[in-house]
């Protein structure tokens, strides 16, 4: 339980997290800027390509280029976050060597702060959805207020991730080019760029089993439809988030003692 409930190590989480951040675009002329500016570059070539060249559609026809965006927005925002912190997990531990070899460091802090790092992109992905929602229909629905908790099966699923990806790949480097030709598949396996329900009920039963469906459906849900999420649908992700935190924390604390030898 202390894994998902580090209160003795917030601040040093903040310290880490908020070096990981600055660390990143230091060097860049633009700074921070590019934390906005990076999701809504890519915003436009996805638009671009899957609404003019491979002419998708969703459901209403006739929707404009605004309406389509929010929603290709609505699942990369949740897949961008997923995948910069499952891309991140494998070197957690092998890149820093001088944290591992303190026996009083707390290295399971570390995917603690890769995720709150993360979470600086997707606070900035909440903006700009909220913000493209304003732009395109004029209003912000009430149920968006329950965003945050639809989003927040993402946080122990990350972290558990974290902490077996990170485990593992302390072992056997060959995890993070694996996870990345992963990622590149399941943008297109998960429902990024169409709707669950265009699928075959076959498929979309399967579907289902992807972590990031739910998330990314009431995402849609509670920005598009103004509805209030299903909220038996988001007490089924949360458990299973929590399985895989557990799950990944047991792993984490098993492999521990063999990180100094190795790193």
């Amino acid at each position: 339980m202390s894994y998902l409930f580090p209160l003795r190590h917030a601040g040093l989480i903040g310290q880490l997290a908020r070096r990981e951040v600055h660390t990143r675009y230091r060097q860049s002329w633009l700074g921070t800027a590019w934390l906005v500016l990076t999701p809504l570059l890519m915003l436009v070539v996805y638009t671009l390509v899957f609404r003019h060249v491979f002419q998708v559609r969703w459901s209403p026809p006739g929707e404009g280029n605004l309406a389509f965006a929010l929603r290709l927005y609505a699942g990369l925002a949740v897949f961008n976050f997923f995948a910069e912190c499952v891309n991140r997990a494998p070197l957690l531990i092998v890149e820093q060597p001088h944290l591992v070899k303190k026996v009083v460091f707390p290295v399971e802090v570390l995917p603690w702060a890769s995720v709150m790092a993360a979470l600086a992109h997707l606070g900035i992905a909440a903006v700009a959805l909220l913000g493209l929602r304003w732009l395109g229909m004029g209003t912000v629905p009430l149920s968006a207020l329950a965003l945050p908790l639809v989003w927040l099966p993402l946080l122990p699923l990350c972290l558990g991730l974290g902490w077996g990806l990170s485990a593992v790949g302390t072992f056997i480097r060959d995890i993070g080019q694996i996870l990345s030709m992963a990622m590149t598949a399941l943008v297109f396996m998960s429902p990024v760029f169409f709707p669950v329900d265009a699928l075959p009920g076959g498929l979309r039963d399967w579907m289902w089993l992807n972590p990031l469906a739910p998330i990314m459906t009431q995402t849609r849900t509670v920005l598009l439809e103004g509805q209030w999420p299903d909220w038996s649908l988001c007490f089924l992700s949360f458990v299973a988030s929590l399985a895989v935190a557990w799950a990944g924390a047991a792993l984490f604390r098993r492999l521990r003692p063999g990180f100094s030898d190795v790193v």
